[in-house]
Parts: C-alpha cells; structure tokens; sequence
C-alpha cells in the first residue's frame, strides 16, 4: 500500500500562518470565509502574490502549527498500513523549511516527494492519496486513483462520493481499511 501524504492543509495549517500576515497588510480574512479553494480571486488578490506570501510563511516554519493535535499519532497509525510518502506542490526553496516542519512535528514517513503544481501529484504511482484541494481530488480521481479528502471550508462543496471524507487525519485509518475491503 502506497500512501502519498499532503502537507499544506491535512498536516500544517499553513493558511492560519497566511492569515496572520494578509490581516497585517490587508482586509482581515477569516479562515471560515475561505470556502472556496481559489479564494484569493474573491478577496481580490493576485493569486501570485498569495503563492508568494504562502511560500514567505514558510520561512518561519517554526510558527506553522499542525492541523491538529496528536497528529504525529495519526501518521504513525498510517505508516502501519503501508509506504507513508509526503507529496507536496511547492517552490523548490521551500522544501527544506517543509522538511524541518515535518521533522519538529515527529511526523512518519518514508519518502519527501515534491511537485511544482498539485495536478501534477495525479501522475504519481500511488494507491491513496491523502488531500484537502479540491482539484487535486477531481483530477486523482478522473485518473482512477483513491483520494481521501481532508475536510477544510475550501472543499466542503466538493461533493463527489468517489472520495472519502475526513475530518480527522487518524480517521484516514479505517478509511483505508473501507477502501482495501471494497475493492
């Protein structure tokens, strides 16, 4: 079982870092305002510009708290099932704050693959992947792959039964339990 793992989103709350930072230099957003995944179009601002700024947080990894708590627990639990891969969309200078995050956090897992663009993580060989974009899951799941999706206000109106919902990382356990029964 080959288990490829997201960072931004299913184990960092790096938006929470974002946010900090836009209500400084901008309109206070709120991350339940967020309910969409190309929000930035809706507050008006350049989506490179929010990619650059996402990037910047990263450079205070430190900062950067998990989605939730216990969450090195979670992917200790996954890592009995199978190969644990992180697989993330990110500027090439970022990995290495990504990897320390990953590392301060006693994160399990076996392999660190990065992509520069999440659609392309459908071309990957893996059974499951563990994702909260929306996009990511449409394409994964077009391309025949199992997607279970971490629930965040960005995705609760992808509604495509094909994917398993989550709204805990632990509970990915007996999700993929569900998904190895039915097929």
């Amino acid at each position: 079982m080959r288990i490829g793992l997201d960072v931004d989103g299913v184990l960092a709350d790096v938006i929470q870092s974002w946010l900090s930072y836009n209500n400084k230099v901008r309109t206070i957003i709120n991350k339940s305002e967020i309910s969409e995944w190309d929000f930035w179009k809706k507050f008006k601002i350049d989506k490179f510009d929010f990619y650059k700024e996402l990037s910047m947080c990263w450079a205070s990894w430190e900062d950067i708290p998990p989605t939730e708590n216990e969450i090195s627990l979670a992917t200790r639990d996954l890592s009995k099932l199978g190969t644990v891969d992180i697989v993330t969309a990110r500027e090439e200078s970022t990995h290495i704050h990504v990897k320390n995050w990953l590392k301060s956090k006693g994160i399990a897992y076996n392999n660190y693959v990065g992509v520069l663009e999440g659609i392309e993580k459908t071309k990957l060989d893996y059974d499951i992947f563990i994702d909260d974009s929306p996009i990511n899951a449409k394409s994964m799941l077009d391309g025949g792959k199992s997607v279970i999706l971490y629930t965040q206000p960005w995705n609760l109106g992808f509604d495509d039964l094909r994917a398993k919902r989550i709204y805990k990382l632990k509970d990915a356990v007996s999700a993929i339990k569900t998904l190895i029964q039915e097929s």
